[in-house]
C-alpha cells in the first residue's frame, strides 16, 4: 500500500512539472544554501525568473520581520544601493518606488571547456516597490555581453534562457546555463544583502559587543 501511494505521488509531481513546462510562462527557481551559520534566513535565498512572450525578468517579495514603515525601507534601500555604486534613475518616497541600473563583470560558474569565456558583462535594472513591512524587487532589462572573436555578443535574458533550454547542442545549452547561474548567484547575494540592510540584520548592526 505504501509503495502504491509513493508511486501516485511521484506521478503527480511529474505531471505538475510537465504542465508548467507546457505553459506560456516558464518559471525558474534558483536556490542557494548558505549553511547553518548564515546571518539571513534561507527562506530568502531564492530568486524566481518569469518569462512571457516579450521579455524575461526576476522578481521576489520580501516581508520584513518588523513593522518597518515605507520611509525607513526607502532610506535604508537608498543607502545600500548607493554604497553598491548603483545608479539611481528614479526615486519617489511617497510613491514607494525606486529604480536603479548597474553594469557588472561576472565569471561563469563551473568552468569547463569554455576558456574563451572567462568574464562576461551584464547590464540590468532593479526596481524596488515598497509598502509598509514589505517590498518587492524586480530585476529586469537584463542584457548579457559575451566576448567573442568578432566582438561582444549581445543577448537579452529571454534569449539566454532560450539558449539554455532549446540550444542546438549540449555545449551551447551548458554555456548559457552557466552564465545564467552566475548572474542568479549574484542577484541572490545582492537581494539578500539588501534585506539585511533593510532589517539591520547584518553583522555591523549586531547589538552585542
Amino acid at each position: 500500500m505504501k509503495t502504491f501511494i509513493l508511486c501516485i505521488a511521484l506521478l503527480f509531481t511529474i505531471s505538475v512539472v510537465h504542465a508548467q513546462d507546457d505553459g506560456n510562462s516558464v518559471v525558474r527557481t534558483y536556490q542557494v544554501d548558505h549553511g547553518k551559520n548564515a546571518p539571513i534566513a534561507t527562506v530568502h535565498d531564492s530568486i524566481r525568473m518569469q518569462v512571457d512572450s516579450n521579455m524575461a525578468w526576476y522578481q521576489k517579495t520580501f516581508k520584513t520581520d518588523s513593522n518597518i514603515k515605507i520611509s525607513m525601507i526607502y532610506l535604508r534601500a537608498l543607502q545600500f544601493m548607493a554604497a553598491k555604486n548603483f545608479q539611481q534613475n528614479y526615486g519617489y518616497e511617497q510613491e514607494g518606488k525606486m529604480i536603479f541600473t548597474s553594469t557588472q563583470d561576472l565569471n561563469p560558474t563551473q568552468p569547463g571547456n569554455y576558456d574563451e569565456l572567462q568574464i562576461f558583462t551584464v547590464q540590468f535594472a532593479i526596481t524596488i516597490d515598497i509598502k509598509n513591512a514589505r517590498y518587492r524587487t524586480t530585476i529586469h532589462n537584463v542584457t548579457f555581453y559575451l566576448p567573442s572573436e568578432t566582438g561582444n555578443r549581445r543577448l537579452t535574458l529571454k534569449e539566454m534562457n532560450q539558449k539554455a533550454v532549446f540550444g542546438n547542442s549540449k555545449a551551447i545549452r551548458k554555456e548559457a546555463a552557466r552564465i545564467m547561474e552566475s548572474f542568479e548567484r549574484y542577484i541572490v547575494s545582492l537581494t539578500n544583502e539588501l534585506y539585511a540592510e533593510v532589517e539591520h540584520k547584518a553583522i555591523i548592526y549586531n547589538p552585542k559587543f
